[in-house]
């Protein structure tokens, strides 16, 4: 076993500026209410202005750049006030991909013919569970947040579904922001139910999937909520 993660197969983290101002929204390096001005960004990231107008737009359409008027982009408010609607939203969202995955399993699993994409998909979620183990031992715990949302979309890419993959990729920045501000709590617990969840799918069992993924979004949700209510957090 290597000492650091793989990247998976089509992971969002491929070091795109994008991905750079996306972490630093993130992790708080780059605050609610700052003002992202192409120049300045493009001196810091060391790039042109292009990418980083593209990057803005991408980081626009998941909920993690505002564009005013008259300000310009800027790095939106906090998720914490929409808390409870996101994880409402994911408890039925990421129910029902399990769901449509452990479908897609039971019809594979009733086939001779093998189906290579899927074997793909397959190979992806092996490697960030893996990952996920090694950040966990070296309690490299803001790496596990990313790899999170990359374990969740890739269950949203096994369930074929585009409209679910769409509608996951519109609040995976909010989901990330959040998780991020309970990761060193919440991580090390939920990294073993993700498990479970494609233990599930794997067998093809439709409804266990559902389940298991709904009970693993509510822990989260409930585990968040805990953590704000402490006032040592």
């Amino acid at each position: 076993m290597s000492d650091s993660p793989p990247t998976p197969l089509g992971s969002p983290d491929d070091g795109s500026v994008g991905t750079r101002i996306r972490a630093d929204i993130i992790r708080g390096r780059l605050e609610p209410g700052t003002k992202l001005r192409e120049a300045a960004l493009a001196e810091k990231y060391e790039v042109s202005r292009i990418p980083i107008r593209e990057a803005l737009r991408s980081l626009e359409a998941e909920g993690l750049v505002e564009s005013r008027k008259y300000s310009g982009s800027v790095v939106a408010p906090s998720p914490v006030e929409d808390a409870d609607d996101l994880f409402e939203i994911r408890i039925v969202l990421e129910a029902a991909t399990a769901k449509r995955a452990a479908k897609r399993a039971e019809a594979l699993n009733a086939s001779d013919v093998p189906d290579l994409k899927w074997r793909e998909q397959r190979k992806e979620i092996n490697d960030i569970l893996e990952a996920g183990d090694i950040v966990i031992a070296q309690e490299r715990y803001e790496d596990l947040a990313v790899l999170n949302m990359r374990f969740h979309f890739a269950v949203a890419e096994l369930s074929g579904s585009l409209s679910f993959i769409s509608l996951l990729r519109q609040i995976s920045g909010k989901i990330e922001w959040l998780y991020s501000l309970n990761v060193t709590r919440r991580g090390p617990q939920a990294w073993p139910e993700h498990r479970e969840i494609i233990a599930a799918i794997d067998a093809g069992q439709v409804e266990r999937a559902a389940e298991v993924m709904a009970r693993h979004v509510r822990r989260s949700r409930d585990s968040y909520f805990a953590m704000m209510a402490d006032p040592s957090h």
